[in-house]
């Protein structure tokens, strides 16, 4: 691992954190102003920079911009004090991975450059594997299955139905299924047959002739016309009015149609690719779909996972979405903590793919920080983990309770006494030494999950006896 730099005008700064960081077994440079630092920089990389931001000379803003411009992906930590906050915003829209008000707690500042670090690492990675990114993202092994069938029509020009829920991505697989088949050099053509009038449908899929209605002036081609050679795609086929799904069943049946108030066939050489998230076997027992069509839109069925049944696919997919909206806005992309990933996994997602896309691209215009927390989310997702904690979770919660009222009424029954004394220590143990598990033996940011004060849970530690690692 390269040197941690540190650029401070302030001799008792550097030394404080060269201490510290030499403790932690971290290597590290120390720069009296930008100037030197930025010398530095001519021959070599830190693989993190902590800088002052006011100092004599170059400011930190401005070694921040000349670090960004020729190593954009390299964590930058700007050190200010309270008085500079306009400034702190200014580093965070020049890219800084964070900023640290002085005075700072020692340990904190330790723990914050073990993040960057950690991110650094992260970046350095990504630089190695770059690649264009795939045109649909997912691990696991429902959407291996799903690539594995894209592989297997390749060559194929068969009707395909595709089932999922509304926003798990159907016509990404679509367009996928077209740009991986014979006839990619053609064109594809996407409606939504629930989003038209039902009156204009019809006209929209097969076009209409001069004069067929008020207002036809012109002739116009449909969206079977518009697909000649190449693929329509046709979705939410399941809401289709009786009347249009007879007229389908006929051109594909047929493989011709008639424009709208038209004498003459048209010939269509069209692949159709339907979509639903509809149960359509259920609409053709209910006679709202008829049942020969159905058939012929199901000769090959593909089924899409929605998001919550590929919960280890939501990390990928939210850092590619913070990725993408940070390049469309044409902002820096912010980091989202491992701590708000794991909450976004947790969550149930019911417009999958498209609303985590949708938080992304809010959270990259409105979370304030540059490393998103949970406290950084939209209020609706925060209110729709606590309502499904709440109604989802409450058989564990009902359980753990009744298991403590049972144990309370054993020890009651027994003439034990100072009870609460002792569950409280057991519970306390508990609590703490599972956070230090689930942080890597990292006491401030264990103190930070259980709501604790570094030095409550540095007194706490030692009055339970609770063994571990030091990583403070």
């Amino acid at each position: 691992m390269k040197p941690i730099w540190i650029v401070d005008d302030d001799k008792s700064i550097r030394w404080v954190l060269e201490k510290a960081l030499t403790r932690e077994n971290i290597a590290c440079k120390l720069f009296a102003s930008a100037r030197e630092a930025l010398q530095a920089l001519e021959e070599e990389a830190p693989q993190v920079l902590v800088s002052d931001i006011r100092m004599p000379g170059a400011s930190g803003l401005e070694l921040l911009q000349a670090i960004k411009e020729k190593h954009p992906g390299l964590p930058v930590i700007i050190m200010t004090a309270y008085s500079d906050l306009e400034s702190a915003v200014a580093a965070f829209q020049g890219g800084a991975f964070e900023y640290l008000p002085k005075p700072f707690d020692v340990e904190n500042a330790i723990e914050l450059i073990r993040r960057a670090i950690e991110e650094s690492m992260r970046e350095t990675a990504a630089e190695e594997t770059v690649e264009e990114s795939p045109e649909i993202l997912g691990a696991a092994a429902s959407m291996q299955e799903v690539f594995r069938a894209i592989g297997r029509l390749s060559q194929s020009h068969a009707t395909v139905l595709i089932n999922g829920e509304s926003g798990s991505g159907k016509e990404l697989v679509a367009r996928a299924l077209h740009r991986h088949s014979p006839r990619a050099a053609k064109a594809f053509i996407a409606i939504n047959t629930a989003a038209i009038p039902k009156d204009l449908l019809e006209s929209e899929l097969f076009g209409h002739e001069r004069g067929a209605f008020t207002g036809a002036q012109t002739m116009r081609r449909g969206r079977f016309e518009q697909a000649e050679a190449g693929t329509l795609f046709l979705d939410e086929i399941g809401d289709m009015p009786a009347e249009l799904q007879t007229r389908l069943l006929r051109v594909l049946s047929d493989g011709q149609f008639y424009r709208v108030g038209g004498h003459q066939p048209v010939k269509a050489n069209v692949r159709v690719i339907a979509a639903t998230h509809q149960d359509l076997e259920k609409r053709v027992r209910d006679g709202l779909f008829r049942e020969d069509l159905f058939h012929r839109l199901n000769v090959i069925r593909l089924r899409l996972p929605s998001l919550r049944e590929r919960r280890e696919d939501i990390p990928l997919l939210a850092k590619h979405f913070m990725t993408t909206s940070a390049r469309e806005l044409g902002v820096d992309p912010k980091r989202i903590s491992e701590a708000a990933l794991k909450y976004l996994s947790a969550l149930d997602w019911p417009g999958n793919v498209r609303q985590l896309e949708n938080t992304c691209h809010w959270l990259t215009v409105m979370a304030p920080a540059q490393t998103i927390e949970v406290a950084d989310l939209p209020q609706d997702l925060r209110a729709a983990k606590s309502e499904s904690g709440a109604s989802g979770g409450g058989t564990l919660d009902a359980d753990w309770v009744k298991s403590l009222e049972q144990e309370v009424t054993r020890r009651l029954a027994t003439g034990e006494s100072a009870i609460g004394d002792d569950l409280t220590r057991q519970f306390e143990t508990a609590l703490i030494k599972n956070a230090l598990k689930h942080t890597g033996g990292r006491r401030i940011e264990a103190a930070q999950l259980l709501g604790m004060g570094r030095n409550t849970i540095t007194r706490k530690i030692a009055d339970l006896k609770i063994e571990g690692d030091d990583k403070s």
